[in-house]
């Protein structure tokens, strides 16, 4: 049974920081797109960020280029999403997700319950 379970939620003011984890399980996610969505109140779910299993390609939504870093421990099968310099718009349910190629549209194949992260300002 694939399982992604996210934690490092919290509330932050704006301007600091705050590292996500996505602890993957129940099959190899070798060559596999790992990703990360948000969804704030009343908005579509959109595409953050994602990195390809064990290569250095990495994807950023123009919104968090330069704040945010996607990175993977390969013994912890995690992958992260460090987010500084955090913006009120960046509140939202962030996901972690799974897919067997690169989109940014949220056809992923697997998916984590999500973790609240709210941004004060």
């Amino acid at each position: 049974q694939v399982q992604l379970v996210e934690s490092g939620g919290g509330l932050v003011l704006a301007g600091g920081s705050l590292r996500l984890s996505c602890a993957a399980s129940g099959r190899t996610f070798s060559g596999y797109i790992m990703g990360w969505f948000r969804q704030a109140p009343g908005k579509e779910r959109e595409f953050v960020a994602a990195m390809r299993w064990g290569a250095a390609n990495t994807y950023y939504a123009d919104s968090v280029k330069g704040r945010f870093t996607i990175s993977r421990d390969n013994a912890k099968n995690a992958v992260y999403l460090a987010m500084n310099t955090l913006k009120p718009e960046d509140t939202g349910v962030y996901y972690c997700a799974a897919n067997e190629y690169y989109t940014t549209a949220t056809t992923y194949h697997y998916w984590g319950q999500g973790t609240q992260v709210t941004v004060s300002s």
